[in-house]
């Protein structure tokens, strides 16, 4: 069966991998775009496990709240330069690691990696946006917290390298706590 350059950019628009491997997908699935779609993936699980060892040592923190503050949620998220760090796409994945790990029961990394981010697993979309992207990236650590009477409040310093997170023991709203806790986050 015969692709159209139409058909690689589809292909392109729908994975996000270059245009040369989409089309060595397609020839190689003989324009078959969904078998071209798992040879796609199939290949970045491939070029994810060659660079897992290389190492992820700059990234972002991200934080996510929930319930008007009474839960909490913070992840450090690793990529191998601060070039990748900035890239508005790691930064919104960061995020969604942030929200999946509050809306998770996940003890650990690695039970974090099993738990859902918009559709799939932790894991899959980490491993797609390596392969996307092309560097070594890792969930480092997460911390999760909660509870009625307790409000948390964020603050992150060198442009999201650093990350606090505030528990304030209090009746008040993280509205109206807001820039006191901010104040204590910085020191």
């Amino acid at each position: 069966m015969a692709f159209t350059a139409k058909d690689v950019k589809d292909l392109r628009e729908k994975t996000g991998v270059g245009m040369m491997e989409c089309k060595k997908a397609l020839t190689e699935a003989d324009g078959d775009m969904d078998k071209a779609i798992d040879l796609l993936r199939e290949k970045g699980l491939a070029s994810a496990a060659k660079k897992a060892g290389r190492i992820a040592a700059e990234g972002l923190v991200g934080i996510a709240f929930a319930d008007g503050g009474h839960k909490a949620a913070m992840v450090e998220v690793n990529s191998e330069t601060d070039f990748v760090a900035k890239n508005p796409e790691f930064v919104e994945f960061v995020n969604n690691v942030a929200v999946a790990a509050l809306n998770s029961d996940a003890a650990d990394v690695e039970a974090l990696a099993a738990a859902d981010c918009d559709g799939a697993t932790v894991g899959e979309v980490l491993t797609a946006k390596i392969a996307k992207i092309g560097e070594n990236m890792s969930i480092r650590r997460f911390v999760r917290m909660g509870g009625d009477d307790k409000v948390y409040v964020s603050y992150t310093h060198i442009n999201g390298k650093i990350g606090v997170l505030v528990e304030l023991q209090t009746a008040a709203d993280q509205a109206e706590v807001a820039d006191m806790g901010r104040d204590v986050a910085m020191q």
